[in-house]
C-alpha cells in the first residue's frame, strides 16, 4: 500500500493546488500525460482524510467502469480500507440507474426495469417504421434511433420535437411509439437513464435536495466528453453545496458524433463565474519535441485555453516525416521500419503504435506486416478481412465462382435480406439432397426455369425467393464468363441487392463500414488480367495467415479515436492527406475541422519518445493514380522540430539535435534540398503514373473553374474547388458528393462537365 499519510509531498505544485483547493467550483485543465488520475484519487483521500467528508458524501463519476475501478482501487489502496458500498464512484449510466431504481415510484416504470441493449433499440424502430406504414429504405431504423438518441441526449421527450414539416412529424411519430413501447415492457435505454435521472430531479424538488445534500462534494473526469444531459444532470445534483470538481481537456474532445460537447467547459465558467481554473501542464509522458510539434497543432484551434506543456523528460528526438509514392509503399515503409529496429534490437513489438483515420486504412498495413510473417494486434475492430460486410462480399464472389459452394451460399442467401427464412433454406437443402445436387444448383435451375422447374413444388411458397435469387445469379454469372472485370461484377452485385444500403443501415458503432467495401473493391483491380480464380485464391491464403497468433508483443494498429487513454513508446501516424486526415467530411465545417485537429493532437500525445508522420504522393483508387494535396496539419508544424526520412529510414538532410525554444517564431520548412516542403507549404513531390506522352498533354488551357459541376464515372457528381495547370497538365481539385475530396489529373481522371 502506498503510505497515504506523504502522498502530498509527491504532487508538483500545480497538482498540489488542484488536490488541495478546498470548497467552491474547481476547473482542472489537465494536457495529456499531466497525471490527472493522479489529481483524482488524491482529490478524494484529500477530502475524506483533511477536511472530513465521508465516503457516501462523495460523488465520483468517470466514463467507463474500468476508469471506475482503477479510481477506486487507488484510492482504497491509499486510504487503507474498502469503499465498496459506501463512495457513489461509477460511471453517469450506473449513477443514473441507482438513483432511478432507488426513486422508481416517481417516474413511469418499476425498479426492476431493463435496460436495452442496442439491438433491442434498433429493431423495435423497425418493427415500428412497418406499423406505420413507412418506407424501409427512406426510414432507416439506424438513423431514426440515432435521432431518437440526439434527441434524449438533448433533453427531448416527443412532446419537446419540433413539428413544422412532414419528416419532423413522422419522427415525432416514431419517438412517441418507440417511448410508449419502452413504458408498456418496463424498459428503458441507455439514454433513458440520463434523461429521466434529470426529468426526475428538475421536476421533483425534495428528490432533487435530498441527493443534492447528499453529495458534498462531486468530482467528474474527462468533463469534456459530457454531453448537454450530463451537464444539466450533474448541475442539478451540485445546487445545495456547489462543492463541484471537474478535470478535462478541450483538446482532448473528439467524440462530438456522439453528442460530447467540449463547450460545456465554457458553460461551466459562465454558470460558476466564481470558479478556481488549475491548469496541469507538467507531462510526464512524453519528450519536449513531441509536446511542441502537437502544440503548434493544437494552438490554431479556437476557443480554448492554450497550455504550455513542459516535458519532464527531456527534448528527445526530432519527429520523423517520410512521404512515400503511394499508399502501399506508405504501408510498407512502415512495417519496414518496424521490422528493422525490432531485428536491429532497439525496440520490441509492444512498443509501436500505428494510427490511422478510419478502419479502412488498415488493409494495406495487415498487407504489409503479413508479407513479412510478422504479428500484430488490431485493436477496436475486425481484422480486414475478418469484418462482416468484406466477407459478405467475398462471399458474393466465390458463389458466383462456385455455386455448389455450399458456406458461402448460406451466408448471402439472405444477405440482404429477401425474404428466404431458415425454414425456406432448410427446404432448399432437403431438396437438394434428395436430388443428389448442391443448393446452388437448386437456385440456378429456379432461376432458369421459374415456375416450370421439376423443383418449384417442392420449395412451396419459398419457392418465388429463391428463383428470383438464382436469376440473379445466372446474371452475374454470365457477367464474369463475358469476361467483366472483377470489380466490375462487385458493382453490379451491389446495385442488384442494395447491399450499400443494407451496409450502411446496420447498427454500427463503425460508421466506416461502407469504406471497408470500397477499399475490397480497389484491390480487385489489381487482379484485373490474373481473374477472379488468383483474386479468390489470394483472399483465402491471406486469411489463412490471419490465424497468427496475437501476442502482447506485437506493434499495435487502430484509428485514432481508439488510442485515446493509451500511450506508447513509437508512434505512427499514417494517411496524412486533406481528405485522409483530416476528413474529407470536415473540409466545409470549421467545428469538424477543428475536431479533426483535436484528433490528430490526440494521436501525438499518445507517444512518449518518437513520432512518425507518413504520408503518399498518391492513393490507388479503382485502379486510377490519383495524385493527393498533403494534410494541412503538416504545415503547421515549424521544420525545425521535423527531420525527413529516406526509404532506409535514414534522414535526408541532417539538422541539429536538442530542443528549440525559439520554434514559435519560425517559418514552416521552407525548400529544404530534396524536401516535399515548399515556402507555401507542403506539395506532393511524387512521380506520378501516366499514360502516352506527357508532351502531347501539355497545355495551358484549363477545361475547368472552380463551381462547376463534374461527373466520374465511378465517384458520381462533385464541384470543383479549385482548378490549376501543373507541369503543363490541368489538375483539379474536385468534392465528389460520394467520397468526398479528391485530386485529380484531368487527362487522366474521365470527368466529364455536367451542362
Amino acid at each position: 500500500m502506498e503510505d497515504g499519510m506523504n502522498y502530498l509531498e509527491k504532487l508538483n505544485p500545480q497538482q498540489y493546488q488542484a488536490v488541495t483547493a478546498g470548497n467552491g467550483q474547481i476547473l482542472v485543465l489537465a494536457g495529456p500525460g499531466s497525471g490527472k488520475t493522479r489529481v483524482l484519487t488524491q482529490r478524494i483521500l484529500y477530502l475524506m482524510k483533511d477536511m472530513g467528508i465521508r465516503p457516501n458524501e462523495i460523488l465520483a463519476v468517470t466514463f467507463t467502469n474500468k476508469a471506475a475501478r482503477e479510481m477506486q482501487d487507488r484510492v482504497e489502496d491509499l486510504y487503507g480500507a474498502s469503499l465498496q458500498g459506501n463512495m457513489w464512484l461509477g460511471t453517469f449510466h450506473a449513477i443514473c440507474a441507482r438513483i432511478l431504481r432507488r426513486e422508481a415510484s416517481a417516474l413511469p416504470f418499476d425498479h426492476n426495469f431493463v435496460i436495452m441493449d442496442a439491438d433491442d433499440q434498433v429493431s423495435l424502430v423497425k418493427q415500428i417504421v412497418k406499423e406505420l406504414n413507412l418506407d424501409e429504405k427512406l426510414y432507416r431504423a439506424n438513423s431514426l434511433h440515432n435521432e431518437i438518441s440526439s434527441a434524449k441526449n438533448n433533453l427531448q421527450f416527443p412532446k419537446d420535437l419540433p413539428r413544422s414539416n412532414y419528416h419532423e412529424e413522422t419522427l415525432f411519430r416514431i419517438y412517441e411509439k418507440y417511448q410508449q413501447a419502452l413504458e408498456n415492457s418496463n424498459a428503458v435505454d441507455f439514454d433513458d437513464l440520463l434523461l429521466w435521472a434529470y426529468k426526475l430531479l428538475e421536476n421533483n424538488p425534495e428528490i432533487r435536495n435530498r441527493y443534492s445534500r447528499r453529495f458534498r462534494h462531486i468530482l467528474v473526469d474527462e468533463f469534456q466528453d459530457t454531453n448537454t444531459a450530463q451537464y444539466g444532470l450533474l448541475r442539478l445534483l451540485a445546487s445545495a453545496n456547489q462543492n463541484i470538481f471537474v478535470v478535462g481537456d478541450e483538446d482532448q474532445s473528439i467524440y462530438r458524433w456522439r453528442g460530447a460537447d467540449y463547450r460545456n467547459i465554457q458553460l461551466f465558467e459562465q454558470d460558476y463565474p466564481n470558479h478556481q481554473k488549475i491548469l496541469l501542464e507538467q507531462n510526464y509522458r512524453s519528450t519536449q519535441n513531441v509536446l511542441d510539434v502537437a502544440r503548434s497543432v493544437i494552438d490554431l484551434n479556437r476557443n480554448r485555453t492554450k497550455k504550455n506543456l513542459v516535458s519532464d523528460r527531456g527534448c528527445g528526438d526530432k519527429i520523423d516525416y517520410y512521404e512515400a509514392e503511394d499508399d502501399r509503399k506508405e504501408a510498407h515503409y512502415v512495417a519496414e521500419t518496424i521490422s528493422r529496429l525490432i531485428d536491429n534490437g532497439n525496440a520490441k513489438g509492444s512498443d509501436f503504435a500505428i494510427l490511422y483515420r478510419t478502419n479502412a486504412q488498415s488493409r494495406l498495413l495487415e498487407d504489409a506486416f503479413l508479407y513479412r510473417g510478422m504479428p500484430y494486434r488490431l485493436v477496436g475492430a475486425q481484422r480486414f478481412y475478418g469484418r462482416r460486410e468484406v466477407k459478405d462480399m467475398i462471399a458474393y464472389l466465390r458463389l458466383v465462382y462456385n455455386p455448389q459452394d455450399e458456406i458461402s451460399l448460406t451466408r448471402v442467401i439472405n444477405t440482404p435480406p429477401r425474404g428466404i427464412g431458415g425454414k425456406t433454406l432448410q427446404n432448399l437443402r432437403v431438396t437438394a439432397a434428395e436430388a443428389g445436387k448442391a443448393s446452388g444448383e437448386i437456385l440456378l435451375d429456379l432461376g432458369k426455369n421459374g415456375p416450370d422447374s421439376v423443383f418449384w413444388p417442392d420449395l412451396g411458397r419459398g419457392a418465388l425467393a429463391l428463383a428470383d435469387f438464382g436469376s440473379k445469379l445466372i446474371d452475374w454469372q454470365t457477367e464474369l464468363v463475358s469476361h467483366a472485370s472483377i470489380s466490375s461484377l462487385m458493382e453490379r452485385i451491389i446495385l442488384e441487392t442494395n447491399f450499400q444500403t443494407y451496409v450502411e443501415s446496420d447498427d454500427s458503432d463503425d460508421i466506416d463500414r461502407w469504406e471497408n467495401v470500397e477499399e475490397l473493391r480497389k484491390m480487385a483491380f489489381e487482379y484485373e488480367e490474373r481473374g477472379i480464380a488468383d483474386f479468390l485464391q489470394n483472399l483465402a491464403l491471406v486469411s489463412d495467415q490471419d490465424t497468427i497468433t496475437e501476442n502482447a508483443d506485437a506493434p499495435t494498429l487502430m484509428t485514432l479515436h481508439a488510442v485515446k487513454g493509451l500511450e506508447f513508446n513509437r508512434v505512427f501516424i499514417i494517411g496524412l492527406d486533406d481528405g485522409v486526415l483530416p476528413h474529407s467530411r470536415s473540409l466545409n465545417d470549421p467545428e469538424e475541422m477543428a475536431e479533426e485537429r483535436r484528433l490528430f493532437y490526440v494521436g501525438i500525445t499518445r507517444a512518449r519518445n518518437h513520432v512518425t508522420l507518413v504520408r503518399a504522393n498518391q492513393r490507388i483508387n479503382f485502379g486510377i493514380p490519383e495524385t493527393t494535396i498533403p494534410s494541412r496539419f503538416l504545415a503547421d508544424i515549424p521544420r525545425q522540430l521535423l527531420r525527413e526520412m529516406n526509404d532506409s529510414g535514414k534522414q535526408k538532410s541532417p539538422r541539429s539535435a536538442g530542443c528549440d525554444t525559439r520554434w514559435e517564431n519560425q517559418p514552416v520548412w521552407a525548400q529544404a534540398a530534396g524536401s516535399s516542403f515548399s515556402s507555401s507549404g507542403f506539395h506532393s513531390s511524387g512521380s506520378r503514373i501516366r499514360n502516352g506522352s506527357a508532351e502531347q498533354r501539355k497545355t495551358t488551357e484549363m477545361q475547368f473553374k472552380p463551381s462547376d459541376t463534374v461527373a466520374h464515372p465511378l465517384w458520381g457528381e462533385g464541384t470543383i474547388i479549385e482548378s490549376k495547370i501543373e507541369d503543363g497538365e490541368e489538375v483539379v481539385s474536385v468534392n465528389f458528393h460520394s467520397v468526398g475530396l479528391k485530386r485529380l489529373i484531368v487527362p487522366l481522371s474521365k470527368i466529364r462537365k455536367v451542362s
